[in-house]
């Protein structure tokens, strides 16, 4: 999974790692480095970890009990990682690529839904709320969401996100410092799912949380990892 040059990507499979220790080396690879470094993306999973974005309240971890709860530099609430889901860290100069973190945004999202049609599922942006959800009902259908984002007038509150009916099967919290880009997305494979009902996942009480196996599709950790990897590479092409 590379691109030629000048806009190239060091994509990894890095296989299990620690959550810690993979965060320290993101901070570190960004602190690092320059206008000539190779942008890089990461795949990896983590041991059980209950991560609090920056904006993360501690009434939204409401059981943790043997997990370890980490505090992180990212954007958003908390969230959980753990084994048999994909977790993408694009390491990107966004200055460099030519988008912006807006773009950056549904970019990344736009790599979820690609890859989970490429299982035959239709994942769906919610209107004020970013990660991938799926319908419960029915992960297969097409129809669109009516809570999916719209255009809205000049000046008009942002809705309240509604997610009756689905289940989210992806979560996004990034960092950007000096336009790089660091944390990423999760996509749930084949987990067990109990910890997210030990919190309010990503702030919101009672949301479903749903992963691949649970929604019908038999796949492997490394099949939606490259998969996945390739996706983010060409969607985050300049």
């Amino acid at each position: 999974m590379s691109q030629a040059a000048p806009h190239a990507i060091d994509a990894r499979l890095l296989g299990r790692v620690d959550y810690a220790a993979c965060n320290q080396a993101m901070q570190d690879f960004t602190a690092h480095r320059d206008e000539h470094t190779v942008d890089a993306l990461w795949l990896c999973e983590h041991a059980p970890t209950f991560t609090q974005g920056l904006a993360g309240k501690a009434e939204h971890v409401l059981v943790p009990g043997g997990i370890p709860v980490v505090a992180t530099n990212r954007g958003g609430q908390v969230t959980y990682h753990g084994p048999g889901q994909v977790v993408a860290y694009p390491l990107l100069d966004l200055q460099r690529r030519g988008y912006f973190v807006k773009e950056y945004v549904y970019r990344l999202e736009e790599a979820v839904i690609r890859t989970l049609a490429h299982f035959g599922v239709t994942g769906h942006r919610v209107e004020g709320a970013p990660g991938i959800y799926v319908r419960l009902d029915d992960p297969f259908s097409h129809a669109m969401l009516a809570q999916r984002p719209q255009r809205r007038e000049p000046g008009s509150p942002a809705p309240q996100p509604d997610f009756t009916g689905l289940g989210k099967i992806a979560a996004l919290g990034i960092k950007v410092s000096r336009h790089c880009t660091y944390h990423g997305v999760a996509l749930n494979v084949a987990m067990d799912l109990e910890p997210y009902h030990r919190i309010n996942p990503c702030g919101y009480a009672g949301m479903a949380t749903v992963d691949l196996s649970t929604i019908g599709i038999q796949t492997t950790w490394n099949e939606v990892a490259q998969v996945f990897g390739s996706q983010l590479i060409t969607r985050l092409a300049p």
